[in-house]
This record gives structure tokens, sequence and C-alpha cells, in this order.
């Protein structure tokens, strides 16, 4: 049996939608932030060292990871969804398997890095400090955010609207890891841009995954998908 260990809030929510998607049959383990800092608890570390989430455990196989973790499932129990989700693994060598290689990477090694950098410079200026430290913390966040955070988003939001103004799902024309993989990332990046009436294919992708039955029954088992 598959358990999930999820924690709310997090990139947790890629690998509960694919194990909707796929219908198998799995259990979740649900774990809650500290309210304080906003990290996973310690009782992760007894599922893995790194003491993050996502992680799985099947039978006795651990994988952690969220790409991994897709990738793991897709490959282990992908003919038992191929009915339903024909275009989950693209065929090696495709115009296709390229794309979804390259999304699945894009997500966390280049996109996520801005939109966990636009956190923490948000959330900066909010912590506990000294009055007087206030608006000098503002203000290098603010300068930070405007010479190198934001203008970094927006290629990267400019480069995803641009992509699905010319296909349907991030690989092609069918749902692919790859959707599966940028879901979180292109919920935090519309949740964070300005201007978000500039993306309409960006949105209207988002809007497609949010109308899908299994996209809808992970939001009702696992929570919100991003902080706000």
């Amino acid at each position: 049996m598959i358990t999930l260990h999820h924690l709310e809030t997090s990139r947790s929510q890629r690998v509960l939608w694919l194990l909707e998607e796929m219908g198998l049959p799995y259990e979740m383990v649900r774990y809650q932030r500290d309210p304080k800092t906003r990290l996973a608890p310690p009782a992760l570390k007894a599922i893995h060292p790194l003491g993050k989430s996502p992680v799985i455990t099947d039978g006795g196989i651990t994988v952690a990871e969220s790409g991994a973790i897709l990738e793991y499932l897709a490959e282990t129990y992908g003919a038992e969804a191929a009915a339903t989700l024909p275009g989950l693994l693209p065929r090696p060598g495709t115009p296709e398997h390229r794309q979804c290689r390259f999304w699945m990477h894009y997500a966390e090694g280049s996109l996520m890095n801005w939109l966990v950098m636009k956190l923490v410079f948000t959330t900066i200026p909010r912590q506990p400090m000294p009055f007087f430290v206030r608006p000098i913390a503002r203000a290098l966040c603010g300068k930070v955010q405007a010479a190198l955070i934001d203008p970094n988003l927006s290629t990267a939001l400019d480069f995803m609207e641009h992509h699905l103004a010319h296909h349907a799902w991030f690989a092609g024309d069918q749902l692919t890891l790859a959707d599966f993989q940028m879901s979180f990332a292109v919920e935090a990046a519309l949740s964070r841009a300005s201007g978000k009436g500039s993306y309409p294919h960006l949105q209207a992708w988002r809007d497609k995954v949010a109308a899908r039955p299994a996209w809808q029954r992970a939001l009702e088992k696992g929570g919100p998908v991003i902080m706000q």
C-alpha cells in the first residue's frame, strides 16, 4: 500500500493529485506546519532523514522529492492508468518527451527559486523586529524584489504564457507528468505575481486543472495548495 506523508500547503499536493488521477489505492498521513516557523514538524524525519514533504512509502520503498515521486508512480503504476491517462509518460525520443523532461526540471531548477525568494522577501518585513529596523527591512526587501526577483518572475511568467498559447498542456496535447510538476509552481506564481490578468493562457491552464475531479478531490483531502 502506498502511503503519502502530506504536509499542508506544500509540493505534496502534486503527488496527491497524481494519486487521485491514477486511481491508485493509498493512505495519507497529514502533517501540520509549525504555526510560528511554518516549517515541517520533526516527525517527518522518522520517515526520511531530510524531514521534508512530500515523501511516500510503498512497501519497503521510500521515495522523497516530488519529481522523483511522480516519476516513480508513473513508471511503476502507469500501465494501470493508461486508459485514462494515455500521455502521462510520453514516448522517449518524441517532442512531447523532451518537453515533459524540460518542464519537470524547470519547475524546481529555475522557477521555484524565484518564487521562494519572493515569499521570503515579502515575509521578512512582517517578522518581529525593533520598530526602527522595520522601515529599513521593508526598503531593502523592496529593492531586492524590484531589482532582482520581480524581473525574473516576470520573465518566467511571460515564458510560460507564450508556451501555453501554443500548447494545450505543458508537454503538448495531453496531460503529462509535466503538468503535475508545474501545478504547484503555477499556483504560487499566479498568487504572487503582479498584473495577474496579463496571463490569460496560464490562467486558462490553471482553470482547466482546477476543473478536473481528481484535482478537486485532492484539494478536499489535502487542503489549500500554497501559503498566502
